[in-house]
């Protein structure tokens, strides 16, 4: 069963991996680099402090701090404790692929990036809709594009990017509540 389940993730790989061309290369290059969302971040950061204040954008931000960082350790842990090697290490894939990142790690179950991307996108969308109905949404565009960047470069398999995904929505869903309290808790104190 989880053989079959790999080898349909292998095949789904190479199909999506095989959809890209040197045209698109640069611009999916950018949209997988961290620090091409800085100025998205900017702008919910903005977005953010003109809605909550001060006190509050700073809960926010160890929240989002917060978040991050467990989504990264839990990737890792993940990534060492499971050990599937990334479709760019697999010897019998390179013929077949198109490898387009400048590295390429050792393990790749689950995808940080998508994690992380998409604990962003469901904790900012979720801290912002109230404002701004479309928002969560465009977020999670944003996200998918992350995640699917990974794929298009040669560094994850679809179920690297679909666990991340999931795992990171769950994180941010799980942050944005623990949050909420915390702003609630900080409400009665003052």
């Amino acid at each position: 069963m989880i053989e079959q389940l790999l080898e349909y993730d292998t095949e789904l790989f190479l199909f999506l991996n095989s959809l890209g061309s040197e045209s698109w290369d640069g611009f999916w290059t950018i949209v997988t680099e961290k620090w091409s969302s800085i100025p998205l971040y900017a702008l919910l950061l903005v977005l953010i402090f003109k809605h909550y204040g001060w006190k509050r954008t700073v809960l926010i931000l160890v929240a989002v701090a917060l978040m991050i960082t467990a989504t990264d350790q839990l990737a890792n842990l993940f990534k060492y404790g499971v050990q599937r090697p990334r479709p760019c290490q697999v010897p019998e894939l390179q013929e077949a692929m198109r490898f387009v990142a400048k590295r390429c790690g050792r393990f790749g179950y689950f995808s940080a990036h998508a994690a992380s991307s998409m604990a962003a996108a469901v904790f900012l969308g979720l801290v912002l809709r109230s404002w701004y109905r479309y928002l969560p949404f465009l977020l999670l565009a944003w996200a998918v594009l992350v995640a699917y960047s990974r794929i298009y470069l040669g560094v994850h398999y679809p179920l690297d990017i679909i666990t991340g995904m999931a795992i990171g929505g769950s994180l941010g869903g799980l942050f944005y509540t623990l949050q909420k309290y915390a702003q609630q808790r900080l409400a009665l104190s003052n």
